[in-house]
């Protein structure tokens, strides 16, 4: 498995609702796999939970009960998707969100993966403190990323935050001269407090240093 940060695998969720345990369930699925930072694979479904969805969700995501009647099923759809992200690691906007229905989709059909989850909303927080709102669409508009105006479909979400994502990269390039990051350092970024970031990346800084 690749441990670089630009070697990953960049997912979203649209569901039924915000809770597996509570019985929702998901409803699409996009997905893109980024090799050193390009786009070289993308997987995206709608998915039939089993149930209508409710007018609110049909309005937010824009997917009607219409458009998962013919969808194939939950589980036809994440078994395809199991074995497309085996080997890599992932990456999600809110990812406590998007990596609760992965395990439970996955549970209900006994699937599982063999990558670690990192979170680009959690590293926004830390590298770009100066920003009020971290929201997806909110960072798209602040970062003046390239885009649609399309949101909350997944396919659209997945390839924003694999922008947003190369930014952050760009920003550790940048500020701290962190070419190439592991994706470890990522995750660890998310969970450092924001005070000791700058610290802890100018220490890390100096792992990154090309030698004499």
């Amino acid at each position: 498995m690749c441990s670089n940060a630009d070697s990953i695998i960049v997912l979203d969720f649209e569901t039924t609702g915000l809770s597996p345990q509570q019985g929702d369930r998901a409803i699409e699925i996009g997905a893109v796999k980024l090799h050193q930072g390009k786009v070289v694979d993308r997987f995206q479904s709608l998915m039939n939970p089993g149930f209508r969805v409710s007018g609110f969700i049909e309005s937010y995501t824009g997917i009607s009960n219409a458009m998962l009647h013919g969808a194939p099923s939950c589980a036809e759809v994440m078994d395809q998707f199991a074995d497309f992200i085996q080997g890599s690691n992932l990456l999600a906007h809110n990812a406590s969100f998007d990596q609760r229905f992965l395990d439970a989709e996955f549970e209900l059909i006994e699937r599982n993966y063999d990558g670690q989850f990192a979170c680009s909303l959690l590293v926004s927080r830390r590298l770009h403190q100066e920003l009020t709102s971290h929201k997806l669409g909110d960072l798209v508009s602040a970062h003046r990323i390239d885009n649609d105006g399309v949101f909350h479909r997944a396919l659209a979400d997945a390839e924003m935050t694999a922008r947003l994502w190369q930014i952050q990269l760009d920003t550790l390039k940048v500020k701290y001269q962190i070419s190439e990051p592991s994706f470890e350092l990522m995750m660890k970024i998310a969970k450092t407090p924001k005070g000791a970031i700058d610290n802890l990346l100018r220490k890390q800084a100096l792992r990154y240093q090309p030698q004499a």
